[in-house]
C-alpha cells in the first residue's frame, strides 16, 4: 500500500499528464475532437476533486521562502542549497568567534600570569587546570 505523500505524487503526475494531453488537444483542435476534450476536461475536474480529497491526509510544512522562489522562477530545490550554504558560512563565523575567543583567553591567561602568578595558580587550582 502506497503512503498518502506517495498517493499525492501519483495523483499529481496523472493531473500533470492530463494538462499537457489537454493543451495537445487544444492546439491542435479538430471539431470532431470535442468529445475528447471534454473527456479530458472532465478527468482534469475528476484528478482535482480527488487531490482535494487528500489533502487532510498529509501534514507537510513549507517554508514560505520556498514559495518566493517559485514566484520568481527559481527552483525550489535551491531553497535547500542557499540553506545550507547560509549555515555553513554562519558556521564559519561562530567558529572564527570560538577560535579568537580561545586565543583571547590564553594570551589573558598568559599575561595575568606574568603579572599575578600566585592568584593565577590558585584560580588554576580550584578550576583543576593544573
Amino acid at each position: 500500500m502506497t503512503s498518502p505523500l506517495e498517493n499525492l505524487e501519483n495523483h499529481l503526475e496523472m493531473f500533470i499528464e492530463n494538462v499537457r494531453q489537454i493543451r495537445i488537444i487544444v492546439s491542435d483542435f479538430q471539431p470532431q475532437g470535442q468529445n475528447v476534450l471534454n473527456q479530458k476536461i472532465q478527468s482534469l475536474v475528476t484528478g482535482l476533486q480527488e487531490i482535494d480529497k487528500l489533502k487532510n491526509q498529509i501534514d507537510v510544512n513549507v517554508p514560505l521562502e520556498v514559495f518566493d522562489y517559485i514566484d520568481q522562477g527559481r527552483n525550489p530545490q535551491l531553497y535547500t542549497k542557499d540553506c545550507i550554504d547560509k549555515a555553513l558560512t554562519k558556521n564559519e563565523e561562530v567558529k572564527g568567534k570560538i577560535d579568537s575567543y580561545r586565543k583571547f583567553k590564553s594570551n589573558l591567561m598568559k599575561e595575568l600570569s606574568d603579572t599575578f602568578p600566585v592568584e593565577v595558580s590558585k584560580y588554576k587550582a580550584i578550576r583543576g587546570d593544573e
